[in-house]
């Protein structure tokens, strides 16, 4: 990986990023710098920023393989962090919090997959197999059968529109608020609350009026 000295992110990416991560971590516990100060502090001493790198890392690779599948999920949460060390200086630092900054990130990094995104869900709705069904079974198992539902919701997911489907997929997967999420898209809360209603509804119209997505907390 790259060095400080040659102005990129100090990450250290050597063990497997571990996928059985809980779905929010903590901004900081006792004794632990919160993340702006993180940031802060990795101005001035670039080698501090592999302390978000270390705190984050796991729980958006889970997000990822949710999304894209393992394969391409490291190399993603890779350049999340590189690209999110270049852009440090501009960090609200007003924010403790940093992971819904991250996550905006990391959206705008699977961006770029936009198509293998897409071709996963259609082949699961062929198939009814593929890896990023079992993230989706462990969020409705106690709801609905993700068997049943597996290949209309796949289906569904991929006939959603792009900013349908980071919405919903924030905050189902991602596990932020409306306005956590608005502030990783840049986009008014009003906007996620419409973005979300509307995917909702096709979701549950492909589903046959089951909604998984219920299960999404209100905020």
């Amino acid at each position: 990986m790259p060095t400080p000295a040659d102005g990129r992110a100090p990450l250290r990416t050597g063990a497997p990023l571990r996928t059985g991560a809980p779905p929010r971590t903590e901004t900081s516990g006792p004794g632990q710098a919160e993340d702006s100060a993180i940031i802060q502090a990795s101005l001035h001493e670039p080698e501090r920023f592999a302390e978000l790198f270390n705190r984050h890392a796991a729980v958006l690779h889970r997000y990822v393989v949710r999304r894209l599948g393992p394969d391409q999920a490291e190399d993603v949460v890779v350049e999340t962090f590189t690209r999110a060390f270049e852009k440090r200086h501009k960090y609200a630092f007003d924010r403790p919090d940093a992971l819904p900054w991250l996550y905006g990130i990391t959206t705008n990094v699977i961006g770029s997959h936009r198509r293998a995104e897409v071709r996963g869900y259609r082949a699961l709705a062929r198939t009814g197999e593929d890896p990023v069904a079992v993230a989706f079974d462990e969020q409705v198992a106690a709801r609905v059968s993700a068997a049943a539902i597996r290949k209309p919701l796949a289906a569904a997911l991929a006939r959603l529109g792009r900013d349908q489907r980071d919405v919903l997929l924030l905050i189902a997967w991602g596990d932020l608020s409306y306005e956590e999420t608005a502030r990783a898209l840049g986009v008014p809360v009003g906007t996620v609350r419409s973005r979300l209603s509307r995917a909702r509804r096709k979701i549950a119209h492909a589903l046959g009026g089951e909604n998984p997505t219920d299960m999404i907390e209100e905020v």
